[in-house]
């Protein structure tokens, strides 16, 4: 008995290591991907500081603000939801957070009477919100992990194009916000209508200010016309990639405390069978031992007779 439940925790052991193998192959993967994409996100915030920066000159110079994409709508009636979240799982809780907080948000805006649009980025995602019996409006995936800004292009064609047929009087963008490798935090961040004041406050963080005075050809409110759908596309590009960096350090985490685990495991095992391995020695030399005596016993007995 002691050699078969000896058997069945060697078995397990192995099966453990090779687990073990797999979660320390994609920690290292994801390691190596966090530096990428945190590269991809520093490069990114230079093209939309100076885009708010133009904006903002484009402002100072007489551009109007009755563009639809900054016009505030009263009362709002329904509100769009940009869930950013990853196709892949083995990341933790990266995705159940970003999940949660849509379930939030909406249900605060139902509680307030409006209705809602949902758009998911990323296979999970998606597929959460359908199970769920969410009504997903539209879907995208199989870019979270690389988002390129062709992939933002078209997301931001849907919601603008949604946006501006009057779909939707609001839209909120949920995602995770890279602060640094050690923090990322899950936000909700009104993504249209823009407003001019967090455009301008973009522009007095950024690297250079405001200080710049321009002339425009054409009319400055020709060119604001271009550059909002820019900006929207630059933003969510952003964002995109911030959940993309926010993802390889979660899955990196995730996979690191597995194997943590993976080897306590094994250790634990290893000292089970050991222990399993010292008894069945034990009662091996214990029947070998009876089995002696007893010889002697029967010996003599039978030289007393």
């Amino acid at each position: 008995m002691a050699g078969g439940v000896e058997r069945a925790l060697r078995r397990r052991i192995k099966s453990v290591q090779s687990t073990k193998k797999i979660t320390r192959a994609m920690e290292l993967i994801a390691a190596s991907r966090i530096v990428r994409a945190q590269q991809r996100v520093l490069a990114a915030r230079p093209y939309i500081d100076q885009l708010s920066a133009v904006i903002a000159n484009l402002a100072s110079a007489g551009a109007g603000l009755s563009h639809p994409l900054l016009e505030t709508r009263e009362p709002v009636s329904t509100v769009g939801f940009v869930v950013i979240t990853a196709d892949r799982g083995l990341c933790g809780g990266y995705n159940a957070n970003m999940q949660r907080s849509a379930e939030r948000a909406i249900a605060r805006e139902q509680a307030a009477g409006r209705d809602y649009r949902l758009i998911a980025v990323g296979r999970k995602g998606g597929n959460f919100f359908r199970y769920r019996n969410y009504r997903v409006d539209a879907a995208f995936a199989g870019f979270s992990e690389t988002p390129t800004y062709e992939d933002a292009r078209a997301i931001a064609a849907e919601i603008m194009g949604r946006y501006e047929s009057r779909d939707i009087d609001q839209v909120q963008l949920i995602y995770t916000h890279f602060l640094s490798l050690g923090t990322q935090r899950a936000v909700e961040r009104t993504f249209i209508p823009l407003d001019p004041a967090t455009i301008l406050e973009t522009v007095k963080t950024a690297e250079g200010g405001t200080g710049d005075s321009y002339e425009f050809e054409p009319s400055p409110e020709e060119i604001l016309a271009e550059l909002l759908p820019r900006y929207i596309e630059a933003r969510l590009f952003g964002a995109l990639l911030e959940a993309a960096a926010s993802e390889q350090v979660a899955r990196q985490r995730a996979m690191k405390a597995a194997t943590d685990n993976a080897n306590e495991l094994i250790k634990n095992l290893n000292r089970i069978a050991n222990r399993a391995r010292q008894e069945s020695i034990t009662t091996e030399i214990m029947e070998i031992v009876g089995g002696a005596e007893g010889m002697s016993q029967a010996a003599a007995n039978a030289h007393e007779e």
